[in-house]
């Protein structure tokens, strides 16, 4: 048995972006709670050199929705990266979670031997579509929701493995 494109792309991405709205929704509620300003957790990094963690949800959201747009042979929507709040994250990840509901199977099967260029600030990036989905996508999208999940962690949250993997 195949898996298409579609079902290797589309629900594992919608499943972990809802993943990481419940993870993001209890760290809203643990600053609340511990009476911390919720612009600690936004702008927290786990080294001085990496991304905030608000960086690291606006690049999540931006793989799921290159993916799916590239896939389907379009240019992915562009997003402010403006967010500074649990809610404005949320509906970030919310409104990239429509953005994937969009996309049919039909948009996106076939896509294996795509031919998708990335622009990079050291040159251009080309991959056929199956190794893209799951040697650039994957790798990248998991790297930047598995950091924000550690960020999160890091600072008291009470996250667990079961919240990043969800409910079978």
């Amino acid at each position: 048995m195949t898996i298409s494109m579609y079902e290797a792309s589309a629900p594992v991405l919608e499943r972990m972006l809802l993943n990481l709205v419940a993870i993001l929704e209890k760290g809203a509620a643990h600053a609340a709670a511990k009476k911390i300003e919720p612009s600690v957790f936004i702008n927290a990094r786990l080294s001085p050199d990496m991304f905030t963690f608000a960086k690291q949800i606006q690049i999540a959201a931006d793989m799921a929705k290159g993916c799916m747009a590239r896939l389907a042979g379009d240019e992915p929507p562009k997003y402010e990266d403006n967010e500074t709040t649990f809610a404005e994250l949320i509906a970030r990840i919310e409104k990239t979670i429509a953005y994937i509901k969009r996309f049919t199977p039909a948009q996106i099967d076939g896509s294996e031997d795509r031919h998708i260029v990335l622009p990079m600030r050291s040159g251009p990036l080309e991959f056929k579509g199956q190794p893209y989905l799951l040697h650039w996508v994957y790798p990248n999208f998991y790297f930047h929701v598995t950091t924000a999940y550690d960020i999160l962690r890091h600072n008291g949250v009470e996250v667990g493995k079961m919240d990043f993997l969800g409910k079978p």
